[in-house]
């Protein structure tokens, strides 16, 4: 198969965040499975979440309560619910979840679920931020946390994932901003890579047509940018911008969201023209690894 349709979720927080935990989870994972439902309407084979999906981005504040919204994984209901909407409409969805691990890890992760509704394996975000200092900027007067206060660095390495339809890459928000794991998942075979995201106005705006499609450009893959949207209360970071969009190997936005409103973003992605790009550049051909040495140093 050499097009594929994909699709990219972007969406605001469907109950307040002084809701009970469950309460937004299942508002968010209701209001997605009718976005997969519109997909499936048109022919997607391959959708994607933002970052946390299911959760308002609680980052910014240490409160315990946010604890709950880590799931497990495969047996959370978000992951069994996804799984049979995969099998329904033979869908490939990958889910991006705060993750609780039975040895007690927590991490930012994304669950890759195949068309056959099967966990083919799960990403985990591998750079986690430490962004307290700037937020106490933007927010005095607050509790504050970090990322890395939530999440613990991620532990797969960068797997590419043999789906139905293609061979699916994921890399997670804050990660899209180190090109060393972009490298990784196109010398990997990576052929369509997905960054869900939740990242606000006047923080990274003005790299996100900057960055993602010149990593599909060096690396010869198309691009899914997914981001959230809206502003979340009480901590109002910011506005979350959306503009969701799918990149060619070209560096050619083919499809994009708004920013302001949810959306479901549909492109289709033809694989030939990626095989067409690295055919051109020829850049893993010319790579020459042994000079790249203090790159791991």
């Amino acid at each position: 198969m050499s097009v594929v349709r994909v699709g990219l979720v972007q969406m605001a927080l469907k109950a307040p965040t002084s809701a009970p935990v469950a309460e937004i989870r299942d508002a968010m994972n209701a209001a997605h499975v009718e976005q997969v439902h519109r997909a499936a309407a048109q022919g997607v084979q391959v959708i994607c979440f933002q970052e946390v999906f299911n959760a308002p981005y609680f980052c910014p504040v240490v409160e315990p309560r946010w604890l709950e919204a880590a799931e497990r994984v495969p047996e959370g209901p978000t992951t069994q619910l996804m799984c049979d909407l995969a099998r329904k409409y033979a869908m490939v969805i990958v889910v991006p979840l705060y993750r609780r691990h039975d040895n007690g890890r927590k991490t930012n992760t994304a669950v890759v679920i195949d068309a056959d509704g099967s966990v083919l394996g799960t990403y985990e975000k591998t750079h986690v931020p430490t962004t307290g200092s700037h937020l106490h900027t933007m927010i005095p007067n607050q509790d504050r946390g970090t990322e890395r206060f939530w999440f613990e660095p991620g532990a797969t390495g960068f797997p590419v994932f043999q789906t139905r339809y293609l061979k699916l890459g994921v890399y997670i928000c804050y990660d899209r901003h180190f090109p060393e794991g972009w490298r990784a998942l196109g010398l990997a075979g990576a052929e369509y890579v997905v960054n869900p995201s939740a990242t606000w106005k006047g923080l990274s705006q003005h790299l996100w047509t900057l960055e993602q499609p010149a990593a599909a450009v060096a690396n010869g893959f198309f691009v899914g940018a997914i981001n959230r949207v809206g502003v979340e209360e009480p901590w109002a970071i910011g506005e979350f911008y959306g503009s969701s969009y799918v990149a060619d190997p070209r560096g050619r936005i083919l499809a994009q969201g708004p920013d302001n409103s949810d959306a479901l973003v549909v492109a289709d992605i033809d694989l030939d023209v990626a095989r067409q790009v690295k055919e051109t550049w020829r850049f893993e051909t010319h790579r020459r690894p042994e000079t790249y040495g203090r790159l791991v140093s």
